[in-house]
């Protein structure tokens, strides 16, 4: 019987075994699947930008993981203490080494405070927040629900992150958010990225920046943050830059689990290095990386993990058969920006083509608009928790290619 490991049962982790469990079961039944991860509860991390803003709660970004994972896979619950590729083996917190013949990683990132001067000691949760996680998004929201105002300042530590707009997601939200409660002109908001501007792209760059100076939102960019000072209440840049704050909202260092690194597997942030188009790991042929555990040139995005997913299932199924591997993935992504006010938009990319104008998915019909506010991308957005629940995590079919498209998108210049 072959065995397949997989490792980490958030996003990636769980469409894959949905996926995996169909393809795998239907062309053979000599598969064993076995999903490890040590927490029971999955969270819906796009729905964290929101809690602050008292748009959702606790109660609407939590489900059991095993509500999600097939019955044809096995789910142990415990840690992931050491992986050791060249006896094809995993050892668990439990006790139990689990041998296989084919290893998925995807551990996925989160984030650390610590790795940061002044972040996350003695003012973390006080005057110091993040929204990258559930417990930091709640002490957020009894934080603005009682601030007088000020100069907000979100900074992003270090790139790559996690769901790479959220930032400017929750700066227009937050403009919107303190324009409703009749107090915007005592607040100032302040963006402090290690970027060039408000995005990579230069269509999308350019945008971005004018819809940020439409709402009155500083970017300070290129400010890479070297340490925090937390009395004083300023960020202090590697070239000894400082922006002085009253509230901050941070989004510290991003990195990959411990055991990638541990194991030998990881680079210097505990990310697999893998092909960018296959997944598989140029150490190991049979060990592959999904979603954010993965180091490829794509954003840390749900949309991302579930593109992959779909361009690998059938790749994999082949090559267990001996086949070589297509390099079918081209870092398709699409993500909701939401901008305030009920509107939002959608910018849809992939590895050589960046964030155009347009329609999607439709040319010419939509419903939704590219690199342009709607209030059906802000229903897009909203929709997408529903998606995300009862078709994205199992892994069920939509009638979108995994591949971008170029149907619909407005050529610059034309």
């Amino acid at each position: 019987m072959k065995k397949l490991l997989i490792l980490g049962a958030g996003t990636a982790g769980t469409m894959v075994a949905n996926k995996l469990d169909r393809l795998l079961h239907a062309d053979s039944d000599d598969w064993q699947i076995t999903l490890i991860d040590q927490h029971p509860i999955h969270y819906y991390q796009p729905g964290f930008l929101f809690i602050p803003f008292g748009i959702y709660g606790k109660d609407d970004v939590i489900k059991p993981k095993r509500d999600f994972i097939p019955a044809g896979v096995e789910f142990i619950e415990a840690t992931i203490e050491q992986i050791a590729p060249e006896h094809n083996q995993v050892h668990l917190g439990n006790g139990q080494t689990l041998a296989y013949d084919f290893l998925i990683i995807a551990t996925g990132a989160d984030i650390h405070p610590e790795q940061t001067p002044g972040l996350g000691e003695h003012a973390w949760g006080h005057s110091i927040h993040t929204f990258y996680s559930l417990e930091g998004s709640m002490a957020l929201f009894e934080t603005l629900r009682t601030w007088k105002g000020g100069r907000l300042v979100l900074n992003v530590v270090e790139n790559p992150i996690k769901c790479p707009v959220a930032p400017l997601e929750f700066l227009m939200m937050a403009d919107a958010f303190f324009c409703e409660k009749g107090m915007r002109d005592r607040v100032e908001l302040v963006y402090a990225t290690p970027l060039p501007g408000a995005f990579t792209k230069p269509v999308a760059a350019h945008m971005l920046n004018h819809l940020l100076a439409e709402k009155n939102i500083k970017v300070e960019p290129e400010f890479m943050t070297e340490r925090v000072d937390p009395d004083a209440k300023k960020l202090v840049s590697y070239d000894e830059r400082e922006i002085g704050y009253d509230l901050l909202v941070s989004v510290p260092l991003n990195m990959g689990a411990a055991v990638i690194g541990s194991s030998g597997l990881g680079d210097e942030l505990n990310y697999v290095p893998v092909d960018k188009y296959t997944f598989v790991s140029g150490q190991y042929p049979n060990i592959f990386a999904l979603g954010d555990a993965a180091a490829i040139p794509a954003s840390k995005a749900g949309s991302v993990a579930h593109f992959a997913v779909d361009t690998f299932g059938e790749n994999f199924v082949g090559y267990t058969h001996g086949q070589a591997l297509k390099p079918l993935f081209d870092g398709h992504a699409n993500c909701f920006i939401e901008s305030g006010f009920g509107k939002g938009l959608l910018i849809d990319f992939n590895y050589t083509t960046e964030p155009l104008p347009g329609r999607y998915p439709l040319p010419g019909l939509g419903p939704f608009t590219l690199l342009e506010e709607s209030k059906a991308n802000h229903w897009g957005k909203m929709m997408f928790k529903w998606m995300y629940w009862n078709v994205l995590l199992k892994a069920r079919e939509l009638p979108l290619p995994a591949q971008m498209s170029m149907a619909g998108k407005q050529l610059a210049g034309k």
